[in-house]
């Protein structure tokens, strides 16, 4: 069964300065809100908006930018 968090989106409460650097992801699910150890192939700033397109033990990862559409 995939994890819940696949596919979601997030906010990046602190930056990803790069390739094999860590930050954190906040993503509403299961009626609140969980952190999420974030890690991406690029830089992305603190506060950007994130897809989540893998998952990995230990509450890690995988995003990428993700830029929603009007009214979402």
């Amino acid at each position: 069964m995939p994890d819940p968090v696949l596919g979601m989106t997030g906010t990046l409460t602190s930056p990803i300065r790069g390739a094999g650097t860590l930050g954190e992801v906040l993503i509403a699910i299961r009626g609140g809100t969980e952190l999420y150890i974030a890690q991406s192939e690029e830089a992305l700033p603190a506060g950007a908006a994130v897809l989540v397109v893998g998952v990995h033990p230990g509450r890690r990862v995988d995003v990428v930018a993700w830029v929603p559409l009007p009214g979402d």
